[in-house]
């Protein structure tokens, strides 16, 4: 059972704002593709087809919080860490940080809370399901040590 999950990435130019930072909104971006890269680690998508129907993950809450800019070319590694697991939902926190010469340095620490939820194929209507037993098998809440204030 997976708790955890680290992606890295290099900002691009794209990412960044007129003041050259990155823009405060691709943050959210970066969560969601970790938390996507999370669970195709876990042997499924973060949006599917199955055998209950399409299932998916939307938003409860989103927010991140900011502390030094990151820059054009600047290397940046993102820790997700499952906060809770409820039989809907997951609340997932994310450590955003950077090399810098003094090793890691923590830039922005953020969370979203997403719901389980099924689609209707015929109304495209969404409603929220207990997380299958193949999906909430290979997934736990992170050890209370591991979720201290970065």
């Amino acid at each position: 059972m997976a708790y955890e999950f680290k992606a890295s990435r290099r900002i691009q130019f794209a990412d960044t704002d007129m003041a050259g930072i990155v823009h405060f909104a691709n943050f959210f971006r970066f969560m969601e593709e970790t938390e996507h890269e999370f669970y195709r680690s876990l042997g499924f998508a973060g949006h599917f087809s199955g055998p209950r129907g399409t299932l998916g993950w939307p938003r409860l809450s989103a927010r991140c919080d900011y502390r030094k800019p990151l820059r054009f070319e600047d290397v940046v590694e993102i820790h997700l860490l499952v906060r809770a697991k409820e039989e809907k939902s997951l609340l997932l926190d994310f450590i955003f940080r950077k090399q810098s010469r003094d090793g890691l340095q923590v830039v922005a620490a953020g969370a979203l809370k997403v719901v389980c939820v099924r689609v209707c194929e015929e109304t495209g209507r969404m409603s929220s399901i207990p997380i299958p037993p193949e999906i909430s098998a290979r997934i736990e809440a992170a050890p209370s040590r591991m979720l201290e204030s970065p």
